[in-house]
């Protein structure tokens, strides 16, 4: 019986450094990028950040993979879930609070599914969410009580453009790290989230990623008729180019060379080199295919313990596990593009290894059946894996 995959967050542990001197923004406990480092989320401020979306009058905001509440001031977790119509324990437990916890304004809370709507019937449990982006990992499983009755009279809209990542913290990481990891503003971070004025952020808390906006390209302005420097005159204009006839030495060459005789094929092949952007990480039959909402990768067939390679060069941005051990592996490749390799095990490379296309990272996974998961994201979007290994 196949297993079906689960798809799994990102996360960067990293040490805590003290930091000194007054400043009017909460301090950045992790000041690699101020040290001599390379990586400096004042970069990420060049970039333009899209608003949030306007919850609706539950206070949801509804993506195609996953819902979130939005508390409102002086809401608890209870008052939420009773307003969008879950089960308050299991929203608190799937959020890592408690069912009494006081709530910020503009707090976020992920929904462990789907909210029900004005016409579902309030006695059916919540079912999960079929899909789940890489930033989610699986919790706990779902009490089947009835959720609340929802008060809203009309369903939760579906927002389109870009689908947020979620992400879910994990020990040690902080809002600086999080957002150097997805190249945001601590900022943007906060406002999304509901944030406190000191960032501060817990173990297990689901994440919006601020959705970064593509600048638009810069329009060269129109010269004025008549201004700017006149077009030289190419060469070729008024004098032909020379002919590039060859040297004695190759004519004489190439009057005496006798024609090279066909040589019979007994099985000998060439060798071939692919012209795809990456080489699949394990050798295997694909035992379940991309689907844009379902599957964001690919599930590749492999015996336990086979090596998997790099896709293709580049630097290891993460490294992590979710609740069942199960690893994670980043790369970062040029032009935005990430490889995410989960099931493996056995890790030869640690965060911030420089990795080339072909070299072994891992081992796959022991499983009923063993697999490797692999997904490829331009961005935050996944996009089909097999556009890039073919």
């Amino acid at each position: 019986m196949t297993s079906t995959p689960r798809v799994f967050r990102l996360a960067a542990p990293l040490a805590i450094a003290s930091a000194l001197g007054a400043c009017t923004e909460p301090l950045d406990y992790d000041m690699r990028g101020r040290m001599g480092g390379s990586v400096d989320t004042s970069q990420a401020a060049l970039s333009a950040i899209a608003e949030r979306p306007e919850p609706d009058e539950r206070g949801l905001i509804s993506y195609p993979n996953y819902q979130v509440a939005v508390a409102r001031n002086g809401d608890t977790v209870t008052e939420v879930a009773n307003r969008v119509g879950v089960p308050a324990g299991e929203l608190a437990r799937f959020n890592g609070r408690q069912p009494q916890d006081g709530l910020r304004d503009g707090e976020v809370l992920a929904l462990p599914g789907r909210a029900p709507t004005p016409t579902t019937a309030t006695t059916a449990p919540i079912q999960p969410a079929r899909s789940v982006d890489i930033t989610t990992l699986a919790s706990a499983a779902i009490d089947q009580s009835p959720a609340t009755p929802a008060r809203a009279p009309s369903p939760a809209p579906i927002q389109g453009g870009v689908e947020p990542i979620r992400h879910q913290v994990s020990r040690g990481e902080t809002a600086y790290t999080i957002a150097r990891l997805y190249n945001v503003t601590p900022r943007s971070l906060a406002d999304w989230n509901g944030l406190d004025s000191d960032y501060a952020v817990r173990e297990g808390q689901f994440l919006l990623i601020p959705v970064v906006q593509k600048a638009a390209p810069k329009v060269a302005a129109t010269p004025v008729p008549g201004a700017g420097s006149p077009t030289p005159q190419p060469p070729s204009a008024s004098h032909a180019l020379p002919k590039d006839e060859p040297s004695v030495a190759a004519s004489a060459a190439k009057a005496t060379a006798t024609p090279a005789k066909p040589v019979a094929d007994i099985g000998q092949s060439k060798p071939t080199v692919s012209s795809a952007a990456m080489t699949m990480p394990v050798d295997g039959n694909i035992i379940r295919d991309y689907a844009k909402g379902k599957n964001e990768g690919i599930d590749i067939a492999a015996a336990a313990g086979t090596s998997v390679k790099a896709a293709a060069s580049g630097t290891v941005a993460a490294i992590t596990t979710n609740t069942e051990n199960v690893q994670i592996l980043v790369v970062r490749h040029p032009d935005d593009v990430l490889s995410i390799y989960t099931h493996v095990d056995g890790l030869s490379v640690v965060k911030g290894d420089a990795v080339s296309r072909g070299q072994t990272i891992g081992k796959v996974r022991s499983g009923d059946p063993s697999f490797l998961h692999f997904e490829v994201r331009k961005g935050f979007d996944s996009v089909d894996p097999m556009t890039f290994l073919r």
